[in-house]
């Protein structure tokens, strides 16, 4: 059971088949919500209800929850997901929305929003900033680490645990308090033979075959004209926050940046409604 009144959600898009959570009134104000690496929809099933006056759409993103994986051929680079972002806003008729992402969803938000700056009347990135750079003379060791991973990545099987319970108590000790690790991790899971596994992709877990260097993140970041709000945890990211605040002060125009207590999950931890009632304060403005 998903926290506050949610309802299923479904697409097709590019041949694949994408679910997703919502909550609020269909006639109410778009907000696209975009969860991070490992996550699913449920990510946002704390705050999404707190957010009065929007209706929020939340999908799984490919390979997460119970949408579809890629085919054995497909990568998960993270511009991969953006045809089918585009495609789930087309499919609803939003030519304008506002639009959060947490983690790895802020960054695909934000190449979004660069990409369609006309299309995203506010961008929200909850406790990350943009692709990471770096360096073009570690490109070879990146398309390595692709290539070796890819294989056995294809081949491997996500771990089978007896019960809901104990697939929870694996995402508390990364670090979720107990209601946060059970509503993602029941959205996350299927039977299976001994009990569940994760519906997850494992290729999520190797390395991309490219990655930006920091004149491209400059680029992206510098596109950005939207009202932005990054909002970062002060336990979040193994204490990355200050590099974040600065690659975002130094390249987002008029970017508006604040802290709040809490680890990288702060979003489904209590006091969630402080950071509802900031969020609700900048999108209304």
């Amino acid at each position: 059971m998903i926290p506050g009144s949610s309802a299923e959600m479904r697409w097709r898009v590019h041949g694949l088949n994408l679910t997703g959570l919502t909550w609020g009134e269909p006639t109410a104000k778009p907000l696209l919500c975009l969860h991070g690496w490992f996550d699913n929809a449920a990510s946002f099933a704390i705050l999404a209800p707190l957010l009065e006056g929007y209706y929020v759409v939340a999908p799984d993103l490919t390979g997460h929850g119970q949408s579809d994986r890629r085919s054995a051929d497909a990568t998960y680079q993270i511009w991969d997901d953006l045809p089918e972002v585009l495609g789930i806003v087309e499919t609803m008729g939003w030519d304008q929305f506002d639009l959060v992402g947490h983690s790895r969803g802020a960054v695909i938000g934000s190449l979004f929003a660069a990409s369609f700056p006309e299309r995203v009347r506010h961008l929200v990135m909850l406790d990350a900033v943009g692709p990471e750079p770096v360096p073009e003379e570690k490109f070879p060791q990146q398309m390595r680490s692709f290539l070796d991973d890819k294989g056995r990545l294809l081949e491997r099987d996500n771990r089978v645990f007896p019960s809901l319970e104990e697939a929870a108590r694996v995402r508390e000790e990364g670090g979720l308090c107990p209601t946060a690790a059970r509503v993602l991790a029941q959205r996350s899971l299927r039977s299976c033979e001994g009990g569940f596994t994760w519906t997850t992709d494992p290729r999520l877990r190797g390395a991309s075959a490219v990655k930006l260097t920091r004149g491209q993140v400059d680029a992206v970041l510098g596109a950005l004209e939207m009202p932005t709000l990054l909002m970062l945890a002060e336990e979040g990211h193994g204490g990355r926050y200050k590099q974040m605040e600065s690659l975002a002060r130094e390249s987002i125009p008029g970017i508006e940046l604040e802290y709040f207590h809490g680890g990288h999950q702060f979003h489904m931890e209590p006091g969630v409604e402080q950071l509802a009632g900031r969020l609700l304060e900048f999108l209304n403005t």
